[in-house]
């Protein structure tokens, strides 16, 4: 908050801005030219006023209006060309800028995505770029016409009279000491601005996506309270910030209006001892007006420089935010990166994973949550991770997806340590299933196509069939081509799991993870998803973890995780002969669905 307006963020902006220098060259050019056209302007006044009105003659009129129609024609033109230019280049950076963040977000690791808000993000990749890109092409042009015209009126004006120009001039300096006490306090407020609109972003979002949440609660009053709250923050510093603007604004103006009413004092005074002409005094007089406009706008583009800093420093912040997972220049150079693969050089994944003396701890966390953790799993071996809600079952599963690197140690896929692979090598080969499924606005058929862009129809109908969705997409009245609202939307929980299940399966992963996939659906629908389990697991290197235990009975290994650790291993017969906590677990859920059974 408290640092200094610079322009070394704008370098940070330039390579958006190169790619249509040959733009914004023709912008400037047509600018200065339309600029020049309008300091011509006061000469055709001067001119009329001492030849034709101090003389009561129209002899060469004709040749006046032709000339003086040309003038306007050029600036027309001239104007259109900067202006449509400003606009072009407003979108391009625009777009550019937008694309570059997008970019570099699905660049980003898991854990960004889970320290920042959707509206925090969406306020860097939506409201900051259109500022910039607004704010660079539209400040552009302006100032190049801004500064051209004001170059040109105090050349002729001090060509008119040198004396009186001095007077308009010395309002130059007294705006500039203006604009240096100001800019200071309307940055610091302008920072405060943004960020409290990125809480109003976040808190809007969150609004929208938890409607149905807030109208079970019946929390409505509360959130409407918070959301007040923070509207009324940025209405609060909004004022303040408008207060410095205004002042320096009108500051600027009242310096401007007492240079122009010492020309008129002065040049009336000498257009009565006959030393200048009444044309001449009245061209000047219009220079001076004119150049008091440009005083007042180079200002407001002064300000908005000042205020578009802040967009800048955040769009370069995210630029800049380097992921917690990233592949080596090695492994890039070989394998590609996600929006160039080297598919070529990609090894074939069997599914064969190992822990080597693996400890870790989360980025933000200071307990380590594995230590020295040993595990060798075969490929085609069913794992099941069990344990109470938080106790960090996820954890083996996004060390094995790479979601996190381990402190130390390694984890070796196919006995390679996942390190020396690509991260999009190793997400191509695994089908992850959520809770919480999520599909995107569009066709059911293009949703699963998403495991798979170029499956046939033939291969798309086989997997709906193997998790059991195909009698569910034949009773939709268009079938595949049945449109799906945000999230799925019109579909319930249990629909939608099944289809996340199928596409899954069409990206044929050597490696499965189930996340309590069927936590959140009805009995039938876990039965269906059940079946599919069995069908589609064997030969592959599943990860399940699981919240209904009964569902795996028939792992190879179950993991039993509390606080973090690892405290039981073993089959379902091994771990219920231990008698420790699988055992407790299991048989809790055991009474509990046979009450429910009874009631």
């Amino acid at each position: 908050m408290k640092k200094k307006f610079s322009w070394f963020g704008i370098p940070a902006i330039m390579p958006y801005i190169k790619p249509y220098k040959k733009l914004i060259v023709t912008m400037v050019v047509a600018g200065a030219i339309g600029s020049g056209m309008d300091a011509v302007i006061p000469l055709f006044q001067q001119y009329a006023i001492n030849n034709f009105v101090a003389n009561s003659t129209l002899s060469g009129l004709w040749i006046f209006v032709a000339l003086y129609v040309l003038v306007m024609a050029v600036q027309v033109v001239t104007n259109y060309i900067s202006a449509f230019g400003a606009c072009k280049a407003e979108m391009y950076i625009g777009r550019d800028l937008k694309r570059a963040s997008f970019d570099h977000l699905q660049t980003l690791s898991f854990s960004y995505f889970n320290q920042n808000s959707v509206g925090y993000i969406h306020a860097r990749v939506m409201s900051d770029t259109d500022r910039i890109a607004g704010t660079l092409a539209w400040g552009i042009m302006e100032s190049v016409w801004y500064v051209a015209y004001l170059v040109l009126a105090i050349v002729m004006m001090l060509v008119l009279n040198w004396k009186l120009a001095l007077c308009v001039i010395a309002a130059v300096p007294a705006a500039v000491v203006m604009g240096s006490i100001f800019q200071k306090k309307m940055l610091k407020y302008q920072r405060r601005v943004r960020e409290s609109n990125s809480h109003i972003t976040s808190a809007f979002n969150e609004g929208i996506s938890g409607a149905k949440t807030i109208k079970t609660l019946v929390i409505e009053d509360k959130t409407e309270t918070e959301f007040d709250g923070l509207t009324a923050e940025m209405k609060r510093l909004s004022l303040k910030h408008m207060h410095f603007r205004s002042l320096f604004m009108s500051g600027t103006a009242f310096v401007c209006s007492i240079a122009l009413a010492v020309v008129l004092w002065r040049g009336g005074i000498i257009s009565a001892e006959g030393v200048m002409l009444i044309g001449t005094l009245s061209a000047f007089i219009s220079y001076a007006q004119g150049m008091m406009e440009p005083i007042q706008f180079l200002v407001q583009v002064i300000s908005s420089l000042i205020n578009v800093q802040v967009n800048v420093e955040r769009f370069t912040r995210l630029m800049e935010t380097q992921p917690d997972v990233a592949d080596s220049p090695e492994v890039i150079e070989k394998y590609g990166d996600d929006f160039s693969p080297k598919r070529e050089n990609w090894e074939p994944l069997h599914g064969d994973v190992e822990f080597c003396d693996v400890s870790f701890r989360y980025p933000d966390g200071d307990d380590y949550v594995l230590e020295h953790f040993n595990l060798k799993i075969p490929q085609g071996t069913n794992v099941a991770i069990v344990g109470e809600t938080g106790a960090g079952k996820s954890t083996l599963v996004n060390l094995v997806c790479r979601f996190f690197e381990p402190t130390s140690g390694k984890i070796l896929i196919d006995g390679v340590d996942a390190r020396e692979r690509s991260q999009l090598w190793l997400h191509s080969n695994i089908g992850y299933v959520l809770q919480t499924p999520h599909l995107f606005s569009g066709t059911i058929l293009e949703n699963l196509r998403y495991g798979n862009r170029n499956a046939s129809m033939e291969q798309i109908e086989a997997a709906v069939k193997a998790v059991s969705a195909d009698k569910m997409i034949s009773r939709l009245p268009d079938g595949y081509d049945t449109v799906l609202g945000e999230g799925g939307g019109g579909l319930s929980t249990g629909e939608k799991q099944l289809l996340s299940f199928a596409r899954a399966l069409l990206a044929d992963p050597r490696i499965f993870v189930l996340d309590e996939a069927t936590s959140s659906v009805d009995t039938v629908t876990e039965q269906l998803i059940q079946n599919a389990i069995d069908k589609v697991m064997n030969g592959r290197t599943s990860f399940v973890i699981a919240h209904r235990l009964s569902t795996i009975r028939k792992a190879d290994l179950i993991l039993v995780v509390s606080d973090g650790k690892i405290i039981e291993r073993g089959t379902h017969a091994e771990l219920m002969r231990l008698n420790g906590e699988y055992r407790k677990l299991y048989t809790m859920q055991y009474r509990e669905e046979q009450y429910r059974s009874l009631t």
